[in-house]
């Protein structure tokens, strides 16, 4: 028990660290020697944890979806009313536990790799994929054949937030704002029609 305990404590010290060295780098060019360095290990046990940078990367990125989903899911606790629920996932989206500078540059470096293919494309495909479904659950009953360009419009909505928090062209509280300013002026339109 106490060998899984700590190859546990050892994968997120090397993912933790796959964040900060990415995030201080600015790309992907790192080595698994500099983020075993910042996790304080061996590029050897980084490797044998791993296999490659690619890998920890991968596995940071499954832990910042992670720790989204369960923001999400907490949000979205004892909410019954479909437009209360809209705007607790929006709120779970941009909460400013996602808007750390080094959680913004994983995310950026994320699509850069995505791009690429492979397993990075899959994981993205998979984050889009939920946060559609997870917004049309409680779009369509509110907007009906509407339901899904509203859905992709706020998905572009929150990937753009991002993109321009990381490149600090507007006030934080500005972008935050926008996504809630479309999704409020979309369903009181459908309110009043």
């Amino acid at each position: 028990m106490r060998r899984r305990a700590r190859q546990t404590t050892r994968k997120t010290e090397l993912i933790n660290a796959a964040i900060r060295t990415i995030a201080r780098s600015g790309t992907l060019d790192v080595t698994v020697a500099d983020i075993a360095r910042e996790a304080g290990m061996s590029p050897a046990l980084a490797h044998h944890y791993f296999g490659s940078k690619d890998q920890i990367f991968l596995s940071a990125m499954r832990e910042i979806l992670r720790r989204y989903g369960a923001a999400a899911r907490a949000a979205l606790t004892g909410v019954q009313d479909h437009r209360a629920r809209l705007f607790a996932v929006l709120d779970a989206s941009l909460g400013p536990e996602h808007f750390d500078s080094a959680i913004v540059a994983a995310w950026l470096n994320f699509y850069v790799l995505a791009q690429q293919g492979g397993k990075a494309d899959r994981l993205l495909r998979v984050y889009h994929r939920r946060l559609r479904s997870t917004l049309m659950a409680d779009l369509r009953p509110l907007l009906g054949a509407e339901a899904a360009a509203v859905a992709e419009t706020l998905g572009a909505l929150i990937d753009g937030v991002y993109l321009r928090q990381a490149l600090d062209t507007a006030p934080p509280e500005m972008l935050l704002a926008l996504p809630r300013r479309y999704l409020a002026g979309v369903l009181d339109q459908a309110g009043r029609n």
